[in-house]
């Protein structure tokens, strides 16, 4: 049977509280998508967003944010005595600071109503959550700065353990109690989601941010100086998004020593992930075979060097490890063939992007990548512009060979864009996936993010509700119905 999924944020969910939870939106969302036969729902990393609100910064890769909590569920377990009111006047936008504000007392109160059993001391018994518990306290006590301008004991607690924490034992304790929270939400919405026929892909960056409980609890792991700043930060060179390419400032993996240790935080990241998904995409899987070194003195991403990563020697450890993990290549921009034999060696998935393959001149439409059962196919992703706006950014000329190309093979019904939806849906691919914004034909606006930038408006978007969704994924029910009738 082929499969068709939605990318869509958590975060952009409708909901009461000015950001996408785990509260009943999400449950009618998976009724939404089993409704119009849709199987998998693709989500952006689900990490506590660091800076730019960016979930591919996030202070942890183990962690769960807690602004995705619900509320409403916490007031009936009986932690909160009355129901939280509604934001008003942030429909369709996300203002995160205004929500951590408004959401983090309602927290605060909860965990001093929750009495801890078994199943919490359980959880918190976890190197990590114990980690990141201390670091997002530390983190607080000197007024949100970097831990590497933390003082040096603090700074180097995970490996001495060294130093009164009295004074911070509370915030620690609120911060396992919101993780405890984080994963008992998950975790009955996946169990939701499973009962409904629907599977979740969750998102992993490759690298994880300077200023987060990874790189801090596990500073030999990362080429850093002796003061904890990176020695290298990654990036790509200048590309079709940005002409100085993309400084990302992400530390730099130390592969020899990671190696020498069994690759052990790759392997226990990634035993996180799986627990928690059923699908991972590795956000740049190109970096496990070459990655960009970016000398950390250099403000732009032009100077740098390709280095090569023991990508077989990572992946064999993996999959040895964790048997059960699925994973999903990002392997798009431009590739040296040795990242595609990678892939290829572990029959990961790749995937196709509309936006990046279909090429649209004024005499001949051609699309660059080959047809293959063995790929995911998109219209777009998170970092890409609309499909409407990719459709409109085109000449008068290009868009009429383009409706006629279509009509050509087939696609003669509804607007432009809703007949490059039913292009992908009619790829071999096993797999289809469509960001929720190109099902409703959304416009600019409506972009998750635009890469090299940080900030406002990345992020941002959320729908207002689940009612033009709905209409648009039914206008769509035909072909998916279609498609699930045929074999891969």
């Amino acid at each position: 049977m082929k499969e068709t999924g939605i990318l869509l944020a958590v975060s952009s969910l409708p909901g009461e509280h000015g950001i996408g939870d785990f509260g009943s939106a999400a449950y009618k969302w998976i009724d939404l998508l089993q409704r119009n036969g849709i199987s998998l729902w693709q989500l952006l990393p689900l990490n506590p967003t660091g800076f730019g609100n960016s979930p591919y910064q996030p202070y942890s890769s183990f962690a769960g944010d807690e602004i995705y909590l619900s509320l409403s569920q916490l007031n009936q377990q009986g932690l909160l005595s009355e129901p939280a009111p509604p934001i008003t006047g942030m429909a369709g936008r996300v203002d995160y600071d205004a929500v951590r504000r408004y959401k983090e007392p309602f927290l605060r109160t909860a965990f001093q109503a929750f009495v801890p059993d078994d199943n919490y001391q359980r959880f918190i018994s976890q190197e990590w959550v114990q980690h990141y518990a201390m670091f997002r306290a530390f983190k607080q006590a000197n007024q949100g700065q970097c831990w590497i301008h933390w003082p040096a004991w603090q700074r180097d607690w995970p490996q001495t353990h060294a130093g009164d924490c009295s004074a911070f034992e509370q915030d620690m304790r609120y911060h396992l109690f919101v993780q405890y929270c984080f994963a008992q939400q998950w975790g009955s919405l996946l169990r939701y989601a499973h009962s409904k026929g629907v599977r979740i892909m969750g998102d992993l960056p490759f690298y994880v941010g300077l200023d987060s409980a990874d790189v801090w609890a596990n500073r030999s792991c990362f080429l850093l100086d002796d003061d904890g700043r990176p020695q290298f930060v990654a990036g790509v060179p200048p590309d079709y998004f940005s002409p100085t390419g993309q400084r990302w400032g992400n530390p730099i993996y130390h592969w020899e020593h990671l190696q020498q240790t069994g690759f052990s935080f790759w392997v226990q990241r990634m035993r996180c992930q799986q627990q928690l998904f059923d699908l991972i995409r590795i956000d740049h899987f190109r970096a496990f075979d070459t990655y960009w070194r970016i000398p950390s003195s250099c403000p732009t991403a032009q100077e740098g060097m390709w280095l090569e990563a023991p990508g077989y020697a990572l992946l064999d450890t993996l999959y040895r490890e964790i048997p059960d993990l699925q994973l999903v290549a990002e392997d798009l921009g431009h590739l040296r063939p040795q990242v595609l034999t990678l892939r290829d060696h572990y029959r990961l998935k790749g995937m196709k992007v509309l936006a990046f393959t279909l090429l649209c001149s004024d005499k001949h439409i051609h699309d660059t990548s080959p047809h293959s059962h063995h790929q995911i196919v998109y219209t777009g992703t998170h970092d890409n512009a609309m499909l409407t706006q990719w459709y409109r950014s085109h000449s008068t000329a290009q868009r009429r060979r383009l409706r006629q190309w279509l009509k050509h093979r087939g696609f003669r019904n509804g607007s432009a864009v809703h007949r490059l939806l039913a292009y992908a849906l009619a790829e071999p691919a096993s797999l289809v996936v469509l960001p929720l914004q190109d099902v409703m034909e959304l416009p600019a606006s409506c972009r998750m993010n635009t890469p090299g930038t940080v900030g406002s408006p990345n992020w941002e978007w959320r729908l207002s509700s689940l009612t033009k969704a709905a209409h648009s994924l039914w206008r769509l029910r035909p072909l998916i119905q279609a498609r699930s009738s045929e074999e891969p």
